[in-house]
């Protein structure tokens, strides 16, 4: 396979990325924090082509990027009061919020009852999302390797393994996501990232004491 790299601001690449996400192909993306690879959040074959792509461990669920907040009632079962107060002040932005998932998703997605969903603070994504739905979307490295920042970076550890890469520059983020898990109590940080634990604490105890007066 040879891997193609296409600039994100060409006329045609939105419609090339399109084709190939409902083709079932998987792509790599630029992001708001780091380049993922990505397919239709509703194609078993695909997601497992992911796994296989970053030699990614089974057990090791796989994210979920929505487009806008219609979206997440096609990935989650339902969002608790903490995590509708979470996802309200930090989204769109570098956050990932583990919540119960919707049954109908692919088992080749998750294998636990939860899922991690994000809305990217990345217009060009949103925008390409609102168009093909949620993604299936995990960073754009081989299990262990660092997560990429470019599409040059990408193509170093990828190359051959997928049949396109969208160049969008250098990720202004330039780390994951911090990953939240609000399917228990207390919710807890799986993954520091982006945003800052303290952060996410600190307006979680505001509510809790406003709640209380």
């Amino acid at each position: 396979m040879k891997t193609q790299i296409i600039l994100q601001n060409d006329p045609d690449t939105r419609r090339c990325v399109l084709d190939a996400i409902r083709n079932g192909k998987v792509v790599a993306l630029p992001t708001d924090t780091v380049y993922g690879i990505a397919c239709a959040v509703d194609n078993p074959r695909a997601i497992a082509q992911m796994y296989s792509i970053k030699e990614r461990d089974a057990l090791k669920a796989i994210p979920v990027l929505i487009g806008d907040f219609n979206q997440l009632a096609h990935i989650a079962a339902e969002f608790n009061s903490k995590a509708k107060l979470i996802i309200e002040h930090f989204w769109p932005g570098a956050l990932t919020v583990v919540v119960s998932k919707n049954p109908a998703l692919p088992q080749e997605l998750t294998m636990y009852p939860t899922v991690g969903i994000r809305m990217p603070d990345y217009g060009w994504l949103l925008d390409l999302m609102r168009a093909c739905g949620p993604l299936a979307a995990t960073s754009a490295n081989l299990s262990g390797a660092a997560s990429p920042t470019s599409a040059q970076e990408v193509l170093a550890q990828l190359e051959g393994r997928i049949d396109l890469i969208v160049d969008g520059g250098t990720c202004a983020g330039g780390i994951p996501s911090t990953v939240i898990d609000c399917s228990r109590e207390p919710v807890e940080i799986l993954r520091e990232g982006g945003i800052s634990s303290a952060s996410i604490f600190e307006l979680i105890n505001k509510q809790s004491s406003n709640g209380e007066k």
